[in-house]
């Protein structure tokens, strides 16, 4: 029996006992991925919808020196190919697995296609299809209001307020580890290290591994997360 995180959106608010109708219903099957192993090319057709059942992976993006960025980072309960499936174009982007990954992927066109059971657990999931397609856009508006930054230090502190704004506290959890923040940031991993030593030092922020405290003036500034 698969068995879905309790974090994956877009089966927010089905009963457990619903699960196994509705995914036989979307003709659902589970892929499993070793570490550096592709799930999606570039320029790949998307038809499927997945949605992470265990493991990471990231989505990243060649620029035209092959420099590697990470668009995204994909954790258990993570959806893939939302925005792609709804739009029918190829993707831009490649996924890789980091770690043992297993994803759940399912036909988008049995998502949205008409269901003869007209069952409430299928119109529950359209609706958090909806959802999730708005999540992905902000994603990458608040993804691109960090590169907008003129400097690495505003980058940083813009990505460490938008982490505080969702998490709604001052210490927060970064879900990627400095290679992927550097790469998320558009930054050279050293530099990220040394800006980060430098904003300790001028007293902004004070962090341990993933965890990071925003001090002073900057734990006040938390950006208003209503209505987003």
């Amino acid at each position: 029996m698969i068995q879905l995180p309790a974090s994956a959106p877009l089966f927010a608010h089905i009963p457990p006992a619903a699960l196994p109708a509705l995914l036989h219903c979307l003709q659902a099957v589970t892929r499993r991925y070793r570490p550096g192993q592709t799930v999606l090319w570039p320029g790949q057709q998307v038809s499927q919808v997945g949605v992470v059942l265990s493991g990471r992976a990231h989505s990243v993006k060649s620029d035209i020196t092959g420099k590697e960025v990470t668009i995204t980072l994909l954790v258990p309960g993570s959806s893939v190919g939302v925005l792609l499936a709804a739009s029918g174009r190829s993707s831009p982007v490649a996924v890789r697995a980091v770690s043992d990954l297993a994803v759940l992927f399912f036909p988008a066109d049995r998502l949205t296609g008409y269901c003869g059971r007209c069952c409430p657990a299928h119109w529950q999931l359209l609706t958090n299809y909806q959802a999730q397609l708005a999540a992905k856009a902000m994603a990458l508006h608040d993804r691109n209001d960090c590169l907008i930054r003129p400097t690495l230090r505003q980058k940083v502190l813009t990505y460490l307020l938008q982490l505080a704004g969702r998490q709604r506290r001052a210490d927060v959890v970064v879900p990627l580890d400095r290679a992927g923040m550097a790469q998320y940031l558009d930054a050279d991993r050293s530099a990220l290290s040394r800006e980060l030593s430098r904003m300790r030092a001028d007293g902004l922020i004070s962090f341990h591994k993933d965890h990071f405290q925003l001090l002073g003036p900057l734990a006040g500034q938390l950006p208003d997360q209503q209505g987003r």
